[in-house]
């Protein structure tokens, strides 16, 4: 299975890079690289009862051409359920944005984040401390500059992945 996993990222990487080199053009005069990068990302909250968590994943893109666009990104999250639980994760991600017809956009992002949790027990408290990988490809609809969707990973891991399932939907935001 680790094998199988190991095959997808590297395909997923090999991939994202070809179509970035494949895509370099020079005009006449010197292109200005500021002009064609994004910058956006996403914000997450969530709260009820005893539980609140909350993310900020800043990120930027440069965009290739009207159809391609690859870039990095940040992830901070928080998240505290009441006497139970409690996990700050921080990490980074590098994306890649393919819009076949500008509604539709197809992405792939590989994040790789820092786990820190603490599970409060009766009496009891437990650390665990980690680095996990997550492999995301997704579909969305895009309307000028946000697209909404739902992206899955590949590399889902139910013990240790901070997501708690593999199918997560997004918002991206990029301006």
């Amino acid at each position: 299975m680790k094998t199988i996993k190991l095959l997808t990222l590297l395909a997923f990487l090999f991939l994202l890079s070809t179509p970035a080199k494949a895509q370099v053009r020079y005009n006449s005069g010197q292109q200005d690289f500021w002009q064609n990068v994004r910058f956006g990302g996403g914000l997450g909250l969530g709260f009820g009862n005893g539980w609140f968590s909350g993310t900020l994943a800043p990120s930027a893109i440069y965009q290739v051409n009207s159809q391609f666009a690859t870039g990095l990104g940040l992830n901070f999250s928080y998240a505290d359920q009441k006497d139970v639980y409690t996990a700050t994760i921080l990490g980074g991600s590098v994306i890649g944005l393919y819009n076949p017809i500008p509604e539709i956009q197809v992405s792939g992002e590989f994040e790789e984040l820092h786990v820190n949790r603490k599970f409060e027990y009766i009496g009891d408290n437990v650390r665990d401390q980690y680095w996990v990988p997550a492999l995301f490809f997704g579909l969305g609809y895009s309307t000028r500059n946000v697209t909404f969707g739902i992206k899955y990973d590949v590399l889902h891991d139910e013990d240790k992945s901070f997501y708690a399932d593999a199918f997560i939907p997004f918002v991206r935001v990029y301006f």
